[in-house]
């Protein structure tokens, strides 16, 4: 690969969904951007997921990613909040199909495993490894570290493999 692809990671969540952009030249990632779509619980339903929708829409046009990632969701055991944290990982999944990306999923234990070392890390490590990986990131929130870390699983995996990627961090 001579050339970067740009790549975007999805944390997908009904409060706060995370994006984050790396750019990828097959060995060094690169940082590019990164942010949260918020919404209101005090909002119906179908206004979230139209935000979310328009929020992911905004930034794939803006960032002009080449691929996508998506975080496979953690199932609660609490049935109404599980259902509606697949609405908004559907929208999630729907935004960059619809803008032609291919879009992989990956399970929570496998993004973490891949940055950190560990499939049983904990957030502040996830945070910790995404600033040491990419440098010129400064994330704001939890979701948009996630979602960076969901973007460098994605490069990790379906670019070249976790052996050559600038940091060393294998998978």
């Amino acid at each position: 690969m001579t050339e970067n692809t740009r790549l975007i990671g999805l944390d997908p969540g009904l409060r706060n969904t995370g994006w984050g952009i790396v750019d990828f030249d097959g060995v060094r990632l690169r940082y590019v951007a990164c942010g949260v779509i918020s919404t209101s619980a005090s909002m119906m339903m179908a206004g979230r997921l139209a935000i979310l929708y328009g929020g992911l829409d905004e930034v794939i046009k803006m960032w002009h990613p080449t691929s996508a990632a998506v975080e496979e969701t953690f199932v609660s055991k609490n049935a109404t909040s599980t259902l509606k944290l697949g609405q908004a990982r559907g929208v999630v999944l729907l935004a960059p199909a619809l803008a032609g990306l291919d879009v992989a999923e990956y399970q929570n234990r496998v993004v973490k495993r891949s940055v950190v070392g560990t499939g049983s890390a904990a957030k502040q490590q996830i945070q910790m490894m995404v600033r040491h990986l990419l440098p010129s990131a400064d994330p704001r929130s939890a979701d948009a570290a996630d979602a960076l870390a969901v973007a460098i699983c994605h490069a990790h995996h379906s670019f070249g493999g976790a052996q050559r990627v600038a940091g060393g961090v294998s998978a």
